[in-house]
């Protein structure tokens, strides 16, 4: 688990009308016989303020074609004793990693099958804990992802919506970089470095490299270590001009860009580069934060992971420079969450699954809540607001017609009690319910 930690921790359809966001959205016709309709007893459709009461949500192929306080006929999914929101979104996740790893030279030897039969299993417990799109970022074997997304979508197994970045963007021996101490570079697979590169015009081949492979965003690794031995958290490892020469890649490919950076200088490099968003963001300065505000660039902020490393290492006996590291840049985080929304710097909802157990994402809201954020402000980072920010504004992120049916439904209020979405008992994908 220690080195585990210590590696994950250095990357540590006939006509169109505008949605309730202003958005372009389908509207979608079919005969009763083909029509879905979910009986909601509250809904909070991640555009609103404020939850609407008995509301009825149409759905034909798989999306939504009306959002309304009256039935149509159709097949009926009641969840009138149950509150229903937009399937949730994690923009940050490593869903092809298992977090219970101790050894990583085991990805020296794995073959994309042995990934995929793990990746299967955290596809199933991420789904079922109510997040039905993520955005995986980044994986040593570099096209696992790729290969889950296409899988789902061919039905052979259940799972999220994901987007994949690939391969991560990074300097030899950085925060993205497999290499571990005691083992030679030698027997490092050619597939685990695929992103390590050095200088402009290495990093712009790598980037279209893996546009041209399937990659749907790009990660760059601005800075990474935390935890390291003996190493300054936050230090910088691509350049400003190696990010934005990744980032011009991947804005003509028509994707979005994210920076890994905990520094501050890392931060602000990434953005004046052109990134979309920033990973973590623990140490940012005011000067970051006022930048980020300025480019409407997204924090995408685990600010429930240094919990868990917590509970971990003291279990586990980390040495205790590392229990140290991290209480220190848990709290800078966490007021840096706090100031940087108080900013108006977009918030998106990130968790960094595969540094802790899938399945936990949902741990983060209640912290979120404590350091600024109302209730609804937390689930919109996690819906409608993440969404614009992966670039799928117009199908996932709100109950809105035009979108797809993507519903999770827990019970109770989670705008009086926003721990409620730890627990969800329903979930719908593409209007087919999976539990």
């Amino acid at each position: 688990m220690v080195k585990k930690m210590m590696a994950r921790l250095l990357l540590v359809v006939t006509a169109t009308a505008l949605s309730a966001c202003g958005h372009e959205s389908r509207q979608v016709t079919g005969s009763n016989d083909d029509k879905i309709v979910v009986h909601c007893g509250l809904l909070i459709d991640g555009l609103a303020d404020q939850a609407l009461r008995n509301r009825f949500i149409t759905v034909v192929d798989g999306r939504i074609t009306s959002v309304t306080d009256s039935s149509e006929p159709g097949h009926l999914i009641d969840l009138s004793d149950l509150t229903c929101l937009p399937g949730l979104i994690d923009t940050h996740t490593h869903i092809t990693d298992p977090p219970e790893l101790a050894d990583l030279s085991v990805y020296y030897d794995r073959t994309l099958e042995e990934t995929m039969e793990i990746s299967k299993a955290n596809t199933a417990i991420t789904l079922n804990a109510g997040f039905t799109t993520v955005r995986n970022l980044g994986a040593y074997y570099g096209w696992a992802g790729r290969e889950l997304r296409n899988r789902i979508h061919r039905g052979d197994f259940p799972g999220p919506r994901i987007q994949t970045a690939g391969y991560y963007l990074t300097i030899p021996a950085g925060g993205g970089d497999l290499v571990i101490p005691g083992y030679p570079e030698e027997r490092i697979p050619a597939h685990i470095r695929l992103g390590v590169g050095r200088g402009t015009e290495d990093f712009r081949e790598k980037a279209k490299a893996a546009v041209a492979g399937g990659a749907d965003v790009l990660k760059a690794i601005a800075s990474g270590a935390v935890l390291a031995f003996g190493g300054i958290p936050g230090s910088p490892e691509m350049t400003q001009e190696e990010i934005a020469a990744a980032a011009d890649v991947a804005h003509g490919a028509g994707i979005k860009l994210t920076a890994h950076a905990h520094g501050a200088e890392s931060i602000k490099q990434a953005i004046l580069a052109g990134a979309d968003s920033i990973e973590h963001a623990s140490l940012a300065d005011d000067e970051a934060i006022e930048l980020a505000a300025k480019y409407s660039v997204a924090f995408s902020m685990d600010v429930y992971n240094g919990d868990y490393i917590a509970t971990v290492g003291r279990e586990e006996a980390w040495p205790e420079e590392f229990l140290r590291k991290n209480d220190e840049t848990t709290q800078a985080q966490r007021q840096t969450f706090a100031k940087a929304h108080a900013a108006g710097v977009p918030i998106i909802y990130g968790t960094d699954a595969g540094v802790y157990p899938h399945g936990d994402n949902a741990k983060q809201f209640p912290i979120m809540v404590n350091h600024g954020m109302t209730p609804i402000e937390a689930i919109k980072a996690a819906t409608s607001v993440a969404a614009k920010y992966i670039g799928w504004e117009n199908s996932v992120g709100a109950i809105d017609p035009g979108r797809y049916a993507d519903i999770i439904a827990v019970r109770g209020n989670p705008l009086e009690d926003i721990t409620i979405l730890q627990n969800v008992e329903v979930v719908i994908k593409g209007g087919q319910r999976f539990k």
